[in-house]
């Protein structure tokens, strides 16, 4: 049966409207949008409805970690030293530990309203070679009713030509043959209502330049999207350079012939790889409070957005959850980087959409979904604001995303539909 959703505000993908009537199919996809006319619509009273914020990158797990690695007595530390946190957080791990932090992460994700997550998912192993692990993300995401993307990761080295070690067995995936067994063992247990598959050989740290070809050929049969850090931090840098003669950014685009995929950081890619990828329909994924977190550094972005806006947002280590702070942080890198305010204007000198683009259908386009947008055919992902919190009070309509991006947080947040489910977020419940 069909149910007609009518907010006081809807976003039209340019600007907010009143009288605006969302009719979601049985389906949980969106039939038709606009001023219908229909009876027996839900009023949704002092509520704006945006679409439901994608996150494309996320490592769940690392939601155990919040808190730790926040104290220096040996001076400043690095991405390298936050790493070994991370690996001790590994090697505790077993299959109710993984679900019950995925689950955390994922109600978090929800109370944020992120109704879509990118699972980059890289540890597989409770005991040797057993793949333990993966059940226990899908079945955290079906306990919590977010749309999941499991991003699904290939890690044979721990660096160019060099073997697993210690809690990084952890992660290994025999071959790319073995690889594509594991996803079809996986396929038969997906949700097919919330639930689809990515590929993501993990970095040129851990997978060689022919095997992301590999991979990279079979997903584009399959139509699966493709996902890999790159250039998170200088010595990755170094290191492609040494085993491959060329950055990772450009041994990547020599083995995957110049094809799209999504980067997840591209902290430091150089202009001309930069553009290079953009050309071939790239998208770069950026994690504002991760990267300042671990202190990785601001990316350059001008070009970026020059070449169609193809941003995304991931929330990576999970150690704070805000989707509206995470855009805001995707603006204020670029400020802090470059001094001026206003780093990624569209056409018409505006903000706000962009960041907002970069937090919805951009990620959503980066996971091959049909969700970020309120429109016909879309998933009815939504996420509700109330328009009675103090961060909105005497806002005109008109400044109300500006609003959201740049001074608001998760408590304007009144629950999320995906596909057309409600739930409240845990303060409002």
């Amino acid at each position: 049966m069909t149910r007609v959703l009518e907010a006081d505000l809807t976003w039209s993908g340019t600007r907010f409207e009143p009288g605006v009537q969302i009719a979601v199919g049985a389906d949980g996809r969106i039939e038709a949008v606009g001023p219908l006319g229909r009876t027996g619509a839900e009023g949704l009273k002092g509520v704006a409805l945006l679409p439901g914020f994608v996150d494309a990158h996320s490592h769940a797990f690392q939601r155990g970690l919040r808190g730790q690695g926040e104290r220096f007595p040996a001076g400043a530390g690095s991405f390298w030293t936050w790493r070994e946190a991370m690996y001790g957080l590994v090697n505790s791990l077993d299959r109710a530990s993984v679900r019950r932090l995925s689950a955390k992460a994922f109600e978090e994700m929800r109370d944020a309203g992120i109704t879509t997550v990118g699972e980059f998912h890289y540890v597989h192993h409770q005991r040797d070679a057993d793949f333990a692990l993966d059940e226990a993300v899908l079945q955290a995401a079906t306990d919590v009713g977010i749309r999941l993307v499991l991003l699904y990761s290939y890690y044979s080295t721990s660096a160019p030509g060099q073997p697993l070690q210690g809690p990084q067995r952890r992660f290994a995936t025999p071959s790319v043959d073995g690889f594509w067994r594991q996803v079809d063992r996986l396929i038969p247990q997906l949700d097919p209502a919330t639930q689809t598959l990515g590929v993501a050989p993990h970095s040129i740290r851990a997978v060689s330049p022919d095997e992301i070809a590999a991979l990279h050929e079979e997903a584009v049969h399959r139509g699966l999207p493709l996902h890999l850090h790159v250039e998170e931090q200088r010595r990755e840098i170094d290191e492609s350079i040494a085993a491959y003669g060329r950055t990772p950014m450009a041994a990547i685009l020599d083995a995957v012939g110049d094809g799209a995929f999504t980067a997840v950081h591209c902290t430091h890619t150089a202009d001309a790889d930069m553009g290079r990828f953009l050309a071939a329909g790239g998208i770069v994924c950026l994690c504002p409070l991760t990267e300042g977190n671990l202190g990785d550094g601001i990316p350059r972005l001008a070009r970026a957005h020059a070449v169609g806006g193809r941003l995304a947002i991931g929330t990576d280590s999970n150690n704070r959850l805000s989707m509206l702070e995470e855009m805001r942080w995707l603006e204020y890198g670029q400020r802090l980087r470059d001094e001026l305010r206003g780093a990624l204007p569209d056409a018409g000198g505006t903000l706000a959409p962009t960041l907002l683009h970069a937090g919805t259908s951009g990620g959503a386009s980066a996971l091959g979904l049909s969700a970020g947008l309120i429109e016909a055919g879309c998933w009815a992902d939504l996420v509700a604001i109330d328009l009675g919190a103090a961060p909105l009070a005497e806002v005109p309509r008109e400044q109300l995303l500006e609003s959201l991006v740049f001074g608001a947080g998760n408590e304007v947040i009144l629950g999320t539909y995906v596909g057309g489910r409600w739930r409240a977020t845990a303060e409002r419940e």
